[in-house]
């Protein structure tokens, strides 16, 4: 009995692992250039100046003109980063637009001020940060000091997609962001 439950937890830990390798292998694959970044990247092959140059105005003004139509935004890292950080908490897809699995620019956690809190239906708090975003509690630990306004809280991600808010040095309560 004992080698065929050994067997048998073998092959489920076997099967996890390929599972999760296969999961972690398919990873979004990088959009390629519009087709105006593309012109301008051919011009550096032109050998002669008066062409090159003459490729690169043409180039330039098909980006201005898809820049002035939206048809093509540009974001610096830092836009990303305030991006991200704004949407800290909400479940989206993760499309690839922001950085796609970029570490530099993942927000793993992020730090604010309460403004103000209230009680949720379950008796837990309801935060609301000075940026804008409110946090539900949605486990049943108590907060030994009362959050007040003005109280520095940190939120971190973590296990299984959940959040944990910090308020001060205290121990974290699991949250949910719901604005």
């Amino acid at each position: 009995m004992r080698a065929w439950v050994k067997v048998s937890l073998g092959t489920i830990g076997s099967a996890m692992f390929l599972a999760a390798a296969g999961v972690a292998a398919k990873q979004p694959e990088a959009a390629p250039p519009p087709p105006q970044v593309n012109a301008l990247l051919a011009c550096q092959s032109i050998t002669e100046s008066a062409e090159r140059l003459a490729c690169y105005d043409k180039a330039a003004a098909g980006i201005s003109e898809a820049v002035a139509k939206k048809d093509i935004v540009v974001y610096d890292r830092e836009s990303v980063r305030k991006t991200k950080r704004g949407l800290f908490g909400f479940s989206i897809p993760d499309l690839g637009i922001f950085g796609g699995d970029d570490d530099s620019v993942e927000v793993k956690q992020i730090e604010g001020e309460i403004v103000s809190t209230a009680f949720n239906a379950d008796g837990g708090y309801i935060f609301r940060l000075a940026d804008g975003s409110r946090w539900s509690q949605t486990d049943g630990k108590p907060i030994a000091l009362p959050p007040e306004s003005g109280d520095k809280v940190v939120v971190k991600k973590g296990a299984l997609g959940s959040f944990i808010l910090s308020v001060g040095k205290q121990p974290g309560v699991k949250v949910e962001r719901i604005n």
